[in-house]
C-alpha cells in the first residue's frame, strides 16, 4: 500500500543498529537508577520488555524526518503513584532533536511486598525486575500537534 511504501522510504537503515545501541544505554541507565536514598538497586529489563520497547521506538521514529537519530528519550519508572525520572538520552547528540519520547516503565507489581523496605532500610543491593507493561509518550518538537500516548 502507498502509506507503507512512504514509511519504507523514510526508514533509516542505520536505525536498527542505533536502536540496539540505544537499548544498551537504556539498560545501563536503569542499572544506575537511584530508587531509594539509602539503598542501591539495579533495574532489570526482561527480554520480552526489551524487544517490545525496541520495536515501539523504531515504529514511532519511522515517520520522523531524522528517524531515531532525531529523538530525545526521557526514561521514567513508575513506582506506585509516583513516576521517577531516571535519565535523559539524546539518541544522536550531533542531530537537532525533532521529537521527544518519554518511556514510562513499571516495576513488577508482584515484587512490591518484597521491596517495600527498599526505601527505608540501610544500604544493600537488590536487583528489581520491571513489568512487561510500559507507556510511551511522543511529542513532536517541530509541530503543534497533540501528544501521542501509547500504552503497551
Amino acid at each position: 500500500s502507498l502509506p507503507d511504501l512512504d514509511l519504507e522510504l523514510l526508514h533509516d537503515p542505520e536505525d536498527e543498529l542505533l536502536c540496539s545501541n540505544l537499548m544498551d544505554v537504556v539498560q545501563a541507565t536503569l542499572g544506575r537508577a537511584p530508587l531509594g536514598s539509602k539503598r542501591c538497586s539495579r533495574l532489570l529489563m526482561p527480554a520480552q520488555l526489551l524487544a517490545q520497547v525496541r520495536s515501539e521506538l523504531q515504529r514511532l521514529a519511522r515517520s520522523e524526518p531524522c528517524g531515531l537519530r532525531g529523538a530525545l528519550l526521557d526514561l521514567c519508572v513508575e513506582h506506585g503513584k509516583a513516576c521517577h525520572d531516571v535519565g535523559h538520552i539524546a539518541v544522536d547528540p550531533a542531530v537537532v532533536p525533532t521529537f521527544q519520547l518519554t518511556l514510562v516503565l513499571r516495576l513488577d507489581s508482584r515484587l512490591w511486598p518484597k521491596i517495600q523496605g527498599l526505601f527505608a532500610s540501610g544500604p544493600a543491593f537488590a536487583p528489581l525486575k520491571l513489568s512487561t507493561g510500559f507507556r510511551v509518550i511522543k511529542k513532536k518538537l517541530y509541530s503543534s500537534e497533540q501528544l501521542l500516548i501509547e500504552e503497551c
